[in-house]
């Protein structure tokens, strides 16, 4: 199965693609979209390189899955607004692909690179060169994007094997009781 790992960003969006036979893991390939280039107040276009850096990677490697960061609420509101228009560019790309995308945070991700989810940059990009048997450390958004396939390739299988013995489902029962929603 190979995994493509996706970091959205709106100045560097990483990716990561890894191979998983069972319990062993190979790099494939990672790297950077950067929109660096482009004027700060152009976000059509900073987010149409995402896009089409996104569906190139994809075409390049043929993944069969991917897995994306879920976006964590900064103290400014405008820039967690940017960086989910860069994480949807990202996942619109990959879904109009044809990828099943699964979601992670990066907590998560941190939990199943270095075993804690406080773990530094430079902590995932050890874990990750090491896992990976790589010669040198992947970049920042690279290491992050590996290590959400990764992520993706050692919990990706209990999740749906989760979700099919017990999909979540609302109540239905009970929903309103003298006014009130349960």
């Amino acid at each position: 199965m190979l995994i493509l790992g996706i970091d959205p960003g709106l100045q560097r969006t990483g990716f990561g693609v890894i191979e998983a036979q069972g319990a062993r893991l190979a790099y494939v390939g990672s790297g950077t979209i950067s929109t660096t280039e482009v004027p700060r107040g152009d976000l059509p276009l900073r987010l149409k390189i995402i896009f089409e850096g996104v569906q190139e990677v994809v075409q390049r490697y043929t993944p069969t899955c991917a897995a994306a960061e879920i976006v964590f609420v900064n103290v400014n509101p405008q820039s967690t607004l940017l960086l989910g228009q860069a994480r949807g560019a990202a996942i619109a790309a990959m879904v109009t692909s044809g990828l099943d995308v699964s979601e992670y945070t990066a907590l998560q991700m941190k939990k199943a690179v270095v075993g804690h989810g406080l773990a530094s940059k430079a902590q995932v990009q050890e874990m990750v060169r090491r896992l990976l048997n790589l010669p040198a450390l992947p970049g920042k958004d690279a290491a992050d994007a590996l290590g959400l396939a990764i992520a993706h390739a050692h919990a990706g299988a209990s999740f749906a094997a989760l979700a099919q013995a017990s999909p979540l489902q609302r109540r239905q029962h009970a929903q309103y009781r003298k006014g009130r929603t349960y």
